[in-house]
């Protein structure tokens, strides 16, 4: 495919969104036969990269990751953005559309832990540090003696607190590990039924305007078609719950040739409540099974419990 303009690449500048952008760049690259000076990756920092001092809940949600990236998108200063699609807004701007998802990594967490062996072998009151709701409601779930508070940064900050023992552990995305080639600070990998990830772990999503034709052709030819299902299923499921940063919420569709499997749970802020759907159906109605997941829990949980996570 001949191509005359050069394609700019917003992302933002951690060493993990730098990997994923430079993901993209090749698969574009090798999709459509272009020299490396016809793509560039533009660096952006967003609020969410200026503000670590304060959990994202408190400082306006998961959209301080995205929003300044998205806005380079509108204005025309950037063709496409590349994100983890965990960070992703549930409902997208006007005007933009996720293009093409590349083939996803483990999506399971994994423990990051200064000298225990599993999450069973943390001390009494062990002090764990996260970010993320999901996570501590999970791990309240199973360790209520966990204390937390917390931590953010960039994957190799959050490593160093560990080794320091500032902390006791921590959980991380095993993707980001692996992609960096940090997987060997891996303590234990946490299995599913006890721990379920977040919607859209581990999987990259491209953004593009949605009237851009030519980079919607574009992105077709690199969009990896299970994890889109995937991915369209989970963030389903999300819309139909509010699902924020500041609502504890996991969910992972697994799709296997047309069928499709996906598990959801929303929780208590301190875990001690959980409600779950488990459905499955053909592939191509990924978004159809996500929204009933969340009309599910939706009809089981009681006013109040939805009422406490401000889900209308």
């Amino acid at each position: 495919m001949a191509q005359t303009k050069l394609i700019r690449i917003a992302t933002r500048g951690s060493q993990l969104a730098l990997w994923q952008a430079e993901a993209v760049r090749a698969a574009l690259a090798r999709a459509h036969d272009l020299a490396p000076a016809d793509l560039e990756v533009v660096v952006i920092k967003t609020t969410g990269d200026k503000t670590t001092d304060r959990a994202l809940a408190d400082v306006g949600g998961k959209g301080l990751f995205t929003k300044e990236i998205e806005a380079a998108l509108l204005s025309g200063e950037a063709d496409i953005a590349v994100h983890s699609a965990k960070d992703m807004e549930t409902v997208l701007p006007d005007g933009l559309t996720i293009g093409a998802v590349l083939e996803r990594e483990d999506p399971r967490d994994a423990l990051i832990a200064h000298e225990a062996t599993s999450l069973d072998t943390l001390r009494d009151g062990a002090l764990i540090g996260s970010a993320s709701l999901r996570r501590e409601a999970l791990l309240r779930r199973k360790r209520p003696d966990l204390n937390f508070t917390l931590l953010r940064g960039n994957v190799p900050t959050r490593l160093e607190r560990v080794r320091a023992g500032d902390f006791d552990a921590t959980l991380l995305a095993a993707a980001g590990l692996k992609r960096l080639g940090l997987a060997e600070h891996i303590t234990a990998m946490l299995p599913m039924d006890e721990v379920l990830p977040a919607c859209g772990q581990g999987v990259v999503a491209i953004e593009c305007r949605a009237d851009d034709a030519r980079m919607r052709d574009m992105l077709a030819a690199i969009d990896h078609q299970a994890t889109a299902q995937a991915l369209a299923c989970e963030r389903a499921f999300l819309g139909a719950l509010d699902g924020s940063c500041r609502t504890p919420i996991a969910g992972h569709a697994r799709v296997d040739g047309a069928q499709l499997r996906f598990d959801g749970l929303l929780l208590a802020l301190d875990g001690s409540e959980a409600y779950a759907a488990d459905l499955s159906g053909a592939a191509e109605d990924a978004a159809t099974i996500g929204r009933a997941a969340g009309e599910d829990i939706r009809q089981h949980a009681p006013a109040d419990f939805l009422k406490k996570l401000q889900i209308a």
